[in-house]
């Protein structure tokens, strides 16, 4: 860099920091406090957007908006991160006129990855900024202008929002699992606790989920037989347990309430419960339950005949204890995801 060329502003290579820790999945401190934080400066550049500073800071922060837009989507649980970065998209975009577009075809910036981009998109935030990406990285006037552009910045904007909307939808909003009656209800109303299991146990396939999700709306319902209340029970649990990142409140909300439904003030004389005897993996909490509800297709078994009883299994402590390991990580989701009460509210 040459001596006549200015210098970014040290908080700016500050956020550079900070945003490319979070795009890269090893946030330095609490990516929803910093993401925030970029969403409501966004916002206030709607007040002066009219004026060349504005229109600086409009073309890097809806780069900065789009290079992160992704983290929100896939790692934030707080409703008023995704209304700021609507809001703030939303704003930018109702200034762009994609038909001011003057650019050859094919000169816009190429999407480059998060990390990078987020560079590009605080150096376009101030003239010192630009002056050292242009000398950084050798670009001409042609290409640093086509950062300005409105068609370019609409694109970006119209990407982002659109990505920021379908997440709100999958991470609070109603999950449709009702197709998977067909699947698990067999004829009669009886549901089918096998299916279910070998379901949850491929956890790689994305089933946990959604199956943890009809478990807990079907025990909500009530249309359970008593015969597989503790089958429909231990499905849910094992998708609580097994989703190890965490599941959004879209999925909690009803998984909480099933759990809450079992009584915590209980106690028995018995010493062992089914359940403890089983090594804390899915192959073999797997192996339990079918043989529980299948025993001449599945023998095998990893509880003791002396705690196979039927008794034992439909104990009120033994639900009990899986309730309590049950809250305990749905409280972590909380903790791990952020968000506050109101967004993961039953």
């Amino acid at each position: 860099m040459t001596e006549q060329t200015p210098t970014m502003p040290a908080d700016h290579r500050e956020l550079i920091s900070d945003l490319s820790g979070i795009v890269c999945d090893y946030p330095n401190g609490d990516p929803e406090d910093s993401l925030s934080i970029l969403a409501y400066d966004a916002r206030e550049v709607l007040d002066h957007v009219d004026t060349p500073e504005g229109r600086r800071e409009r073309a890097g922060y809806t780069v900065l908006l789009h290079a992160t837009c992704w983290y929100v989507a896939a790692r934030l649980f707080s409703k008023a991160v995704y209304t700021s970065y609507t809001k703030a998209l939303e704003g930018f975009r109702a200034t762009l006129d994609p038909a001011n577009c003057t650019c050859p075809d094919g000169s816009h910036p190429k999407d480059g990855d998060p990390e990078y981009s987020v560079g590009v998109g605080v150096s376009l935030l101030t003239e010192a900024g630009r002056a050292e990406f242009v000398e950084d990285y050798g670009i001409d006037d042609e290409e640093l202008a086509a950062y300005d552009c409105e068609g370019f910045l609409a694109d970006l904007a119209d990407e982002a929002a659109a990505r920021i909307r379908e997440a709100y939808e999958e991470n609070f909003g109603d999950i449709d699992v009702s197709h998977l009656d067909a699947r698990y209800v067999r004829d009669g109303g009886g549901i089918d606790v096998v299916a279910l299991q070998k379901a949850v146990r491929h956890s790689s396939e994305g089933n946990t989920g959604p199956v943890a999700l009809w478990s807990a709306r079907r025990w909500l319902s009530g249309q359970v037989r008593d015969e597989d209340r503790l089958g429909l029970f231990l499905s849910l649990w094992m998708g609580i347990d097994q989703s190890y990142a965490g599941l959004p409140p879209s999925y909690a909300r009803d998984m909480a309430a099933a759990v809450d439904t079992i009584g915590l003030e209980v106690s028995c004389d018995h010493q062992r419960h089914p359940w403890s005897t089983a090594e804390k993996t899915v192959e073999s909490r797997y192996r339990a339950v079918i043989h529980l509800y299948a025993p001449e297709d599945h023998p095998d078994t990893p509880v003791p005949a002396d705690l196979a009883s039927r008794e034992l299994w439909e104990c009120p402590v033994q639900y009990a204890e899986l309730a309590r390991s049950a809250k305990k990580n749905l409280e972590g989701w909380r903790v791990m995801r952020g968000g506050g009460e109101e967004d993961w509210e039953v």
